[in-house]
């Protein structure tokens, strides 16, 4: 196996594990507009893939935090990996 097996096993252990300790309170951003009263003027979106890092279709609330910490992971190493091996080829 290569090193980078063992990374990435490392890495989705982390994110799995990780995920579970997530604050439930709002982020920076979400508070600075609580505070400053222009929460309520923010919209929706449209598209949500996992709303408030969850993935909806889990119905446990711990696996599902669990599972979207490891769906990061993955999806950070693939467009990492993809980057890699793009501008590899450009030398």
């Amino acid at each position: 196996m290569k090193w980078w097996h063992y990374s990435l096993g490392i890495c989705l252990l982390i994110g799995g594990v990780i995920s579970l300790f997530a604050s439930g309170s709002p982020d920076g951003l979400e508070k600075v507009a609580e505070e400053n009263g222009f929460v309520e003027k923010a919209e929706e979106s449209t598209v949500e893939l996992m709303p408030d890092y969850t993935v909806p279709v889990v119905g446990s609330e711990t696996v599902s935090a669990s599972l979207a910490g490891i769906i990061g992971v993955l999806v950070i190493f693939s467009v990492a990996y993809g980057a890699g091996t793009l501008f590899r080829g450009a030398e």
